[in-house]
């Protein structure tokens, strides 16, 4: 009899702690911001991008980042007169949901046409922008360099390279930037597997940590997986510097770098979530891409928890070609410590659709709000 008690108590206590912890999971409201998406709502000029990073910098005027953006305009919710660049940047000038404005900027043909704001170093290809950080008053720039190949036009390019853009004017108009490029020597592209960094960029103290994605390609579906660098702020351009995460050390051999966490996209978002106090990760779901799905740590490395969904677009259901992806986080213009501003995009399998639907290729705004049960 005292053993069956012992283990009916036991048994209670099991349950008692899982109560409390399922209890500590954060509560998840989520808000639509159309305050924030009319900013990006144009019918001229640049009228929709994917990507879409965002830097500080100053308090109220923060660069966006988009990679394939279009240009020309918009009729009856179709584009015409339109033409597809590589690349995009933008200033938003005031934070929504008042006095808020945005300027756009692409690149220029001697011809006049319109082409893409950053074109690479080497010629070759073309450059999608990642993440960017202001240290010490340059902004540095990940890139990621891309080249066409013969495949179909759905999945006809492959990346071929990354690069770290140094803009040592970002005070003053992006137009008359100075941009010097660095090839990043840390990767490694191939068909059956690719290693890269820029996924994301996280200043904590002396380190700036640069999140990237190493991949396995398996029956044609990419397997991705978090890995991390990090660089003292002084040397984020000398890449002697860099040191890799490889189970609770750094290396310096990048092919060493520890898968953290499996199921992350090329684009994500790390940051510090202070009514948590946990970092969070957000990335767009690469089994159901409807879903934007969010993990949480104590430490920029981990470990990561299970992932949890945060949100379903519900774009996907305008049709069965329409595919939503590249979500992530802004902390930087999010205004309380209970909530993340996150983007993602909206975009279609079919080139017809995304010309006839103006609608996609443009950011979405959500604003979740995380709140511990008590």
């Amino acid at each position: 009899m005292h053993f069956k008690k012992h283990i009916l108590k036991t048994v209670c206590l099991l349950l008692l702690l899982l109560v409390a912890a399922c209890g500590s999971q954060p509560e998840i409201r989520v808000d639509v911001l159309s305050h924030y998406e009319v900013l990006f709502d144009r019918q001229t000029g640049w009228t929709g991008a994917d990507g879409a990073y965002s830097v500080p910098l100053s308090n109220n005027l923060i660069l966006w980042l988009f990679g394939d953006t279009w240009v020309g305009d918009i009729r009856s919710g179709e584009h015409v007169n339109a033409a597809i660049v590589n690349n995009s940047v933008a200033l938003q000038h005031g934070r929504p949901p008042h006095g808020a404005s945005v300027d756009f900027y692409f690149g220029e043909t001697p011809g006049g046409k319109a082409a893409s704001f950053i074109r690479p170093a080497d010629g070759r290809g073309w450059l999608w922008i990642y993440h960017g950080a202001i240290i010490r008053e340059h902004l540095y720039l990940f890139m990621v360099q891309i080249e066409r190949t013969e495949k179909p036009p759905a999945a006809g390019f492959r990346i071929i390279g990354t690069w770290l853009g140094d803009v040592a004017n970002p005070g003053d108009s992006p137009e008359h930037w100075q941009i010097t490029q660095h090839r990043i020597p840390w990767g490694s592209f191939s068909s059956s597997a690719a290693t890269l960094f820029g996924s994301w960029v996280l200043k904590q103290g002396p380190w700036i940590y640069i999140y990237g994605t190493t991949e396995d390609v398996i029956d044609g579906f990419h397997h991705k997986y978090m890995i991390l660098a990090r660089a003292p702020a002084s040397g984020l351009a000398e890449f002697d510097q860099w040191e890799f995460f490889v189970k609770g050390k750094w290396s310096a051999d990048f092919t060493k770098a520890e898968r953290l966490c499996a199921g992350v996209a090329n684009e994500y978002s790390v940051s510090f979530l202070a009514e948590l106090g946990k970092y969070i990760v957000v990335y767009s779901d690469s089994s159901r891409p409807e879903d934007i799905v969010a993990r949480f740590a104590p430490n920029p490395w981990g470990p990561w928890d299970d992932p949890i969904s945060i949100y379903q677009c519900p774009e996907a259901s305008w049709g069965t070609k329409i595919m939503c992806y590249a979500a992530k986080g802004h902390p930087d213009i999010s205004q309380a410590p209970d909530e993340l501003i996150v983007t993602y995009i909206a975009n279609s399998t079919d080139f017809e659709t995304m010309v006839s639907d103006a609608r996609l290729y443009r950011p979405r705004f959500i604003r979740i709000r995380f709140n511990i049960s008590k």
